[in-house]
């Protein structure tokens, strides 16, 4: 493939709902740019994108891939996406760094899910979006209720430049409300088309909808509307249609829809036309950096003889090492080049860049401005880094990844497992940066968190086939604490005879609870209030170290206590039999025995959560929020047909909420949750944590 300017380049993103026919589309287009020869098929695992093991098995796309092509003085670089919610990480760095955005809709099931997902990410990104309307040779297709339903749900500025010639069975072609032409659909299926004139049947409705079109597209330029008003539709020249269209959909006033099928390969060369006519060029970005030398922001050009600043947007990663997909911005990757990251600030040798389409790479000598290549083999960068030149140090604004509400624990089936890990791990994390693992102080548990349980089920199996590490993927204990509430005393003395040097100890103590707070460093505060010298001063680190062996067992439920006031006031020793390791176990037991008196009570996690659902399921949703012992702070409208809920629930209700509100907003809810506060277990919940605590403990004694 030969080189292309910015000014020529198209990066194109095409996302939509699981099943809506995205990657399908995907080829349909690669074909029709002669870039492949044949279109595979998705049950046979046999398409460009879809290549890696985990997506042929599952039969859907789980990573974006790269999909150069070709069309007539134009390269478009395809970024086919997934469309399950599980995998939006890999949206997000699409949406990032195209330069416009394909929404897929199956005319059959119209706006879903994940349409709407892909409509807002789009939207954050500002990006520019048309719509291709696919499947209209299916039974059910409908395409004008399609359209309807997106300007219901997505936005008014949905516009169809092309309508339908039958649909289902009796789908034939698609008209050009722009050119007045008909183009049916050819019977070879290889992205050729017949031209036509429009069937007489569909001329009135043709004008119908063309009248809509030169309407919104007047309406973008005082020149154009000037024009039209005097002279009607047909004093407006195509060309003056295209510049208007452009105007529109570059501010996001007109979104235009296309309409076809991929499996029948129809619509496809009016797709491409579509998006090199009308979708901005690389050239057109502008590109915001901070320079790194001053600090200040500043704006470069999408051009070759500009200061580089490319970044780094996907990483894969395996045992030879890593993948960086990266997009150049200004400037140029060459090969046989050094490279500084701009986060590291550390130089990282280029010795190869590549072109890439899928899985195949092919080397090239350069990556210009506005294009996406690839660098194997770099030590220390990874997604979201910013590449640049020693001599001018620019940063990139970075990917704004969804954060991940689905939290589990990591269990190693085995000790060789556990060894590797770690690296497993951190792999998984450079691959995807949506991943967050940590590790449970209080139970010992490492956490993953990630954006579904779907989501971390394959991250699991990749584990397995990149690194052979065998893990499983549970719900995490809760992190029960325990805590007093009430003042007490006691009293303990240790006494031990086994022959030859004996054992004494006794010691007299009190306990009771802080106020917590938060800035607490330290769960204990330990007062020696002895008076006379009963104890010896020597033996008080003894005690101590007892009394915090206490309370990191706890008393109930085997968590740890916290926020206590132990005051020492009294005791005996022996000259000869007292020793530290007596005064430790007295102060051990006296501990537990003055807190058993003093109301002890087990405390849990609460966590605060910004709910936002579809109107239609807040109350709804505030209902299940009760039967959670959750408790609703508020509600606020959105104003995009959504309603906001932030609402404050235990951690032991909400552990599969990522789950469950899928469930209950057909996929159209999204949280975020962290943790508050804690507060104590309800008194009919206690006796349920008491004995789960003994089961795990006679489990641990099995095994």
């Amino acid at each position: 493939m030969r080189a292309y300017g910015p000014e020529r380049i198209h990066n194109i993103g095409i996302f939509g709902h699981l099943g809506s026919g995205k990657t399908t589309l995907a080829e349909a287009m690669l074909m029709t740019a002669h870039a492949i020869p044949r279109m595979g098929r998705i049950e046979d695992g046999s398409t460009t994108s879809d290549y890696d093991p985990d997506e042929a098995r599952r039969g859907m796309s789980v990573s974006l891939s790269v999909l150069p092509l070709e069309w007539h003085d134009d390269k478009v670089n395809l970024i086919d996406a997934p469309g399950f919610a599980d995998f939006a990480g890999d949206m997000a760095a699409a949406m990032r760094v195209i330069d416009g955005a394909v929404i897929v809709l199956d005319a059959s099931a119209g706006v879903e899910v994940g349409t709407e997902l892909a409509w807002e990410t789009a939207v954050q990104n500002r990006v520019p979006r048309i719509i291709f309307v696919n499947k209209l040779d299916r039974d059910n297709a409908n395409f004008f209720r399609t359209i309807e339903q997106a300007r219901e749900r997505l936005d008014a500025a949905v516009l169809p430049l092309q309508i339908p010639i039958g649909v289902g069975k009796g789908f034939k072609g698609i008209i050009s409300l722009r050119q007045q032409r008909a183009w049916l659909v050819s019977p070879q299926h290889d992205g050729g088309f017949v031209q036509a004139d429009v069937p007489a049947d569909l001329n009135a409705q043709m004008h119908e909808w063309r009248t809509a079109v030169i309407d919104k597209i007047a309406a973008t330029n005082d020149h154009l509307i000037e024009r039209y008003l005097e002279g009607g539709e047909d004093a407006l020249t195509l060309d003056e249609l295209l510049i208007g269209l452009r105007t529109g959909i570059a501010d996001g006033s007109i979104v235009p829809a296309f309409c076809g099928s991929a499996t029948e390969v129809a619509g496809i060369a009016q797709l491409l036309n579509g998006i090199v006519d009308s979708i901005p060029s690389a050239a057109r970005k502008l590109v915001h950096v901070t320079d790194l030398n001053t600090g200040t922001d500043l704006t470069v050009n999408a051009a070759s003889s500009d200061p580089l600043s490319a970044l780094v947007f996907k990483t894969v990663s395996d045992t030879y090492g890593r993948v960086s997909y990266f997009r150049v911005y200004s400037g140029e990757v060459r090969g046989n080049t050094n490279l500084l990251n701009a986060r590291t600030r550390k130089e990282e040798r280029v010795a190869h860049v590549y072109g890439v389409r899928g899985k195949e790479q092919a080397e090239v000598e350069a990556v210009g401005a506005g294009d996406i290549g690839v660098i194997t083999k770099l030590v220390e960068t990874a997604t979201n880094d910013t590449l640049c030149a020693s001599v001018r140090p620019l940063q990139l604004d970075p990917i704004t990844f969804p954060s991940a509400p689905f939290i589990a624990t990591v269990k190693p089936h085995s000790r060789a497992d556990l060894d590797k890990l770690g690296v497993a791990l951190g792999r998984m994390i450079e691959e995807d940066p949506t991943l967050h693992t940590d590790r449970d102080h209080q139970t010992g548990e490492t956490l993953l968190a990630g954006l579904g349980e779907s989501h971390l089920n394959l991250i699991a199996e990749r584990m397995k086939r990149k690194f052979d590490v065998s893990i499983d993927i549970e719900l995490p204990r809760i992190p029960y604490r325990e805590t007093i509430r009430a003042k007490a005393e006691a009293q303990y003395r240790h006494k031990k005879q086994t022959g030859g040097a004996g054992q004494f100890a006794d010691v007299s103590l009190r306990v009771e609870p802080l106020i917590p707070d938060p800035d607490r460093q330290d769960p204990l505060e330990f007062v020696n209030e002895v008076v006379g010298g009963v104890i010896s001063r020597g033996f008080m680190p003894a005690i101590e170290k007892g009394v915090r062996e206490a309370m990191a067992e706890g008393l109930l439920s085997g968590s740890p206590l916290l926020d206590v006031r132990v005051a020492v006031f009294d005791g005996k020793e022996h000259p000869v039999d007292s020793k530290e390791i007596a005064f430790k176990s007295a102060g051990k037991e006296a501990f537990k025995l003055a807190a058993a008196k003093a109301h002890p009570a087990i405390t849990e996690p609460i966590y605060l959560l910004e709910i936002v659902v579809p109107n239609q399921f807040a109350g709804d949703i505030m209902s299940d929020m009760s039967t959670r012992r959750g408790r609703v702070q508020g509600m606020l409208p959105t104003g995009t047909g959504k309603t906001a809920i932030t609402a404050q629930a235990p951690l032991a209700e909400i552990q599969r909420y990522a789950t469950d509100l899928k469930g209950m907003t057909q996929g159209r809810g999204r949280f975020s949750m962290t943790f508050d506060h804690y507060e104590d277990v309800p008194s009919h919940l206690v006796d349920a944590v008491i004995a789960q605590h003994k089961k795990d403990v006679e489990a641990a004694h099995t095994h």
